[in-house]
């Protein structure tokens, strides 16, 4: 067993090591990263088909484009050692759901299995709630995307239910698995 003093500091230099993102908005000098980043089909995939395949320079600047414009700002880049390398955002429903807003997001695949997303979805749900006159944050990941699935638990999302074969995307049905995250009382 270590002594106290040597466990604190085996704690401090892991919390060195551990990898952090951040998020910021969107550039117009993102494009063409964005565009490299996201144009992997292991991406789109899972993403609705409004998110291109092959994802383009043009789809980028438009993307882009169009989150500047969101007021107050409801897309970021998810930044690694200052540079983007995926995208987050969160979108708050109307009518009888405007207490919801869902979440959706994407990493490069280079960067999978880091952390990465589980901290930036964390801290748009700290955003989430601040910013916007909301109860609930939720997710609806594919079913076979496991990795997201295992994303939202870890960021402290409840899974809540799944409808089978309500999402066609490829030629297949696929299963969509709902999470959610409730404010804070």
């Amino acid at each position: 067993m270590l002594p106290r003093r040597h466990v604190f500091l085996c704690l401090i230099v892991l919390s060195c090591l551990k990898m952090s993102s951040i998020l910021r908005h969107w550039q117009r000098e993102d494009a063409d990263r964005m565009a490299r980043l996201a144009n992997e089909f292991e991406i789109a995939r899972f993403m609705g088909d409004s998110f291109p395949f092959p994802y383009r320079l043009a789809d980028a600047e438009k993307f882009i484009e169009m989150a500047s414009g969101a007021s107050p700002n409801r897309f970021f880049a998810i930044l690694q050692e200052g540079l983007p390398v995926g995208g987050i955002g969160i979108h708050p429903q109307g009518d009888i759901m405007k207490k919801n807003a869902e979440l959706g997001y994407w990493l490069a695949k280079s960067f999978w299995g880091k952390g990465i997303v589980t901290a930036a979805v964390k801290e748009i749900v700290e955003y989430g709630f601040a910013q916007f006159d909301i109860r609930r944050i939720y997710a609806r990941p594919f079913g076979s995307n496991t990795g997201s699935a295992r994303v939202l638990e870890k960021a402290g999302f409840t899974f809540e239910g799944k409808f089978e074969k309500t999402i066609f995307k490829n030629g297949i049905f696929e299963d969509e698995l709902f999470y959610a995250i409730t404010r804070p009382v």
